[in-house]
């Protein structure tokens, strides 16, 4: 199998290589996390380009296939920055050479140059990690976490925590594949990394003290747990530990690990088929129409009716409590009129004195007696209570004195 994997694997590089003419070849293992940084500064030389101004973008597939196999993962932050392809291979891929296409693109001048990876995938069976533990590190990002340097000091801290024989780190993944959100850009704030580590000892009891109940509690109430072994990751790592995973495999119970034996693929020989007798009897569905449509009708019909004499033939009582109404009215009118005309005729034979503008006037000049207005027609005169100087038969201007301001005035005398 060895050779023919490596056979097989030196056969695809040559085809590579003649088709394309740059390749590299990568050997990774499964179950642990791999990263292969693309540098920009090779892709802007193959494309001669600026290395500082011009923007470089990359964009990688399975060759052959417009995507990425499931577990490979890249990411590139801005076009002047380098892109890593990372991932964790699974037992399915072992044996089984991947080349990746990586296309880069000069956004400047629009020139493109094409780079070929060959992973060859190992089993990493040698060493079974039964112990895992997942960490959520705030305060990085995935390709900063990637980095060789970050990673060996993660790995270390943790040693120095769980104090294992083997420690490995099994995958990392971004906050935002799990769900998360793109952090503002502000105070440098991260959007988080997961690292899954594995170990072939026990946990230890500072990674335990997350399941107690005191910080359980503390968790739920979105406050941070006391653990002891924290002062060790603090200076460089912030962890939140109420996201610790701890799962031991030992104890899992492997869910459709047996699988049913899938067979030849040909039925069994049951003999001819027998389709069921024409003497069957027919299914009477009236009673089923009785029940889903005439009983509903008739409910609806009985309403109708009802609704119809409340509405049509309840009627008379409201009439006759209208006409009532009516009536008290008209009485209530008729006696405010007769009321009306008694006071009226009552005013009229009362003896009382005249108002003074109703006596005789006399005319200041000619001594004229105009005559009063009479009782008897006093409902129906149209006179004036007060005779103005139009309405004087013979009206005499009154003689013009002279004062001593040099004006004139008229006026006219009124015995009261």
């Amino acid at each position: 199998m060895d050779c023919f994997t490596g056979l097989l694997c030196f056969s695809l590089v040559n085809l590579v290589s003649c088709a394309v003419g740059r390749y590299d070849v990568l050997t990774w293992k499964d179950r642990t996390i791999q990263s292969y940084f693309i540098s920009r500064q090779k892709a802007v030389v193959q494309t001669d380009g600026d290395a500082t101004n011009d923007p470089i973008t990359f964009n990688t597939n399975l060759m052959g296939f417009p995507d990425r196999p499931g577990w490979l993962r890249y990411i590139q932050r801005t076009p002047y920055s380098d892109g890593v392809l990372y991932g964790s291979p699974t037992a399915d891929h072992v044996g089984k050479p991947t080349v990746i296409e990586i296309t880069a693109y000069n956004r400047r001048t629009f020139e493109t140059a094409r780079h070929n990876l060959v992973i060859n995938i190992m089993s990493a069976d040698d060493f079974p990690l039964p112990y895992q533990a997942e960490f959520f590190i705030k305060n990085m990002n995935v390709e900063e976490m990637l980095a060789s340097e970050v990673l060996g000091d993660f790995l270390g801290a943790v040693k120095n925590v769980w104090q294992p024989e083997r420690l490995n780190a099994i995958n990392i993944t971004s906050a935002l594949d799990r769900g998360g959100r793109i952090p503002l850009p502000i105070n440098d704030l991260k959007e988080g990394v997961y690292v899954m580590v594995g170990a072939d000892a026990a946990f230890s009891s500072c990674l335990k003290e997350v399941e107690s109940p005191q910080n359980q509690l503390k968790c739920n109430q979105e406050m941070e747990p006391l653990i002891t072994c924290d002062n060790k990751f603090r200076a460089q790592f912030h962890i939140d530990w109420c996201k610790l995973s701890l799962v031991d495999i030992t104890k899992v119970i492997p869910v459709g690990k047996e699988r049913p034996d899938p067979g030849s693929g040909v039925l069994l020989d049951l003999g001819e088929y027998n389709p069921p007798s024409d003497m069957l009897k027919s299914r009477d569905y009236f009673s089923d129409f009785l029940i889903t449509l005439a009983v509903p009708s008739a409910v609806a019909a009985v309403l109708f009716i009802i609704l119809g004499y409340i509405m049509c033939c309840r009627r008379e009582g409201v009439d006759k409590r209208n006409m009532q109404t009516s009536d008290i009215q008209l009485t209530h009118h008729s006696s405010i009129q007769k009321s009306t005309k008694e006071l009226r005729s009552m005013s009229k034979n009362r003896e009382v004195a005249w108002p003074l503008s109703t006596l005789p006037v006399f005319h200041p000049v000619s001594g004229e007696l105009v005559p009063p207005l009479h009782p008897e027609s006093y409902e129906n005169t149209s006179m004036p209570l007060m005779q103005t100087q139009t309405n004087l038969q013979h009206q005499t201007p009154i003689p013009q004195q002279q004062t001593t301001g040099g004006n004139y005035c008229m006026s006219t005398f009124r015995r009261f």
